[in-house]
């Protein structure tokens, strides 16, 4: 049976993507300085104006509204009239310190209130958390995302690079993966949205971005004479960024992970410590998943945790090989991953090393699929 699955990336200067990153930022100088600063930063970006939220507990004396500026800047934006300026625009900071009702609950586990053998933090919320990890590619990414993110990244160097000098920084991209049972047999479409300066003919970025992005990216045994190519779809794009749309920390989850291709848990990533496991479990979660699939035990894996505030240890772990377990059982894989890893907070973070300033490698292109992160690494189980 043939399928469509599709799924979507954007570049560094998507407004949210602009967020995460000022949000990461931030985070990063933190644990540079205080490597248990407890950070939950958000950012809102409009037209002209950055507001910077959220709490802070940490020794880190850091200039928050200069690291915005700089992160601004990084990314590319430097005019006001079109999307945003670095230089000029208005910056607010509004941080308060971590809840203490929150705090007690993560300093101290409710095991470790209990006499019970865990000396750990407590999880700093309760959630859900997924991890996903398939064969159809080297990073044991599914296709559809890792081609999306490859086509967002290449819009952004073709820009930097001056390779397509006419680019800004805001844009999207979406691959359409045709398949035939579970294997990827073809591209049956491409859209790519990016912002220009103007008087830039559509003919012009429409060859460019087919031949200096799609082309370079793609390969060519995936393309055929009926792949679809939308480019600038609406016909102009100049004005973008926050002018264009308004940007807010967290609200490309499904960007960030698996391209919907696997399910994903109800929060966030960027501008988190790792005391808070929506992001901590979550790096977990793909860790396992994926070495499950490098191991040999499955062909594709998808693994849940669930944790509650102030408690250690999950309260529950669900693993789904979608019937390509060749070694174990589901139930036996539960078990191997209960007694080969320590999952309490404090357990993720050492065996990661999440308390080192890694985060704003991240932000963009996906959290999953890059070999620099360490949630990334293949070990033998």
């Amino acid at each position: 049976m043939r399928k469509l699955f599709t799924s979507e990336s954007v570049t560094e200067g998507h407004p949210d993507k602009l967020c995460d990153y000022i949000s990461d930022s931030v985070l990063d100088e933190c644990l540079r300085i205080d490597p248990y600063s407890r950070v939950a930063c958000e950012t809102v970006a409009g037209k002209g104006k950055i507001v910077i939220t959220g709490e802070i507990t940490s020794k880190a004396n850091i200039n928050i509204e200069e690291i915005a500026r700089n992160a601004i800047k990084e990314i590319g934006y430097d005019n006001a009239d079109t999307d945003i300026d670095y230089k000029t625009c208005k910056i607010d900071v509004n941080i308060s310190k971590q809840s203490p009702d929150i705090a007690m609950g993560v300093d101290v586990s409710l095991e470790e209130k209990k006499g019970e053998n865990v000396i750990s933090e407590g999880a700093g919320d309760q959630g859900i958390m997924f991890g996903y990890a398939c064969n159809e590619t080297e990073a044991y990414m599914p296709l559809p995302i890792f081609l999306a993110h490859m086509l967002s990244e290449r819009l952004s160097q073709v820009r930097k690079q001056a390779i397509i000098p006419y680019l800004r920084p805001d844009g999207k991209t979406q691959v359409t993966v045709e398949y035939k049972g579970d294997k990827p047999i073809r591209i049956d479409t491409v859209v790519v949205s990016t912002q220009h300066i103007k008087d830039i003919e559509l003919e012009t970025l429409r060859k460019d971005i087919i031949q200096k992005v799609i082309k370079e990216v793609i390969p060519n045994n995936l393309l055929d004479e009926n792949t679809k190519y939308y480019i600038n779809p609406t016909g102009r794009f100049v004005i973008g960024g926050p002018l264009g749309d308004s940007g807010l920390t967290g609200r490309k989850i499904i960007v960030d992970t698996y391209g919907g291709y696997s399910r994903h848990g109800g929060g966030a990533f960027s501008g988190k410590d790792p005391t808070k496991v929506d992001r901590s479990a979550a790096y977990m979660a793909r860790f396992i998943a994926k070495n499950i699939v490098a191991n040999g035990y499955a062909s594709k894996c998808e693994i849940q945790f669930s944790y509650a505030i102030g408690i250690a240890k999950p309260v529950s772990i669900y693993v789904d090989t979608f019937g390509t377990s060749k070694i174990l059982e589901e139930d036996k894989i539960v078990k191997l991953i209960y007694d080969r890893f320590e999952l309490t907070p404090k357990g993720i973070i050492k065996y990661l090393g999440l308390r080192n300033p890694i985060y704003t490698k991240t932000t963009n292109y996906g959290h999953f699929g890059k070999k620099e992160l360490p949630w990334e690494k293949i070990i033998k189980i």
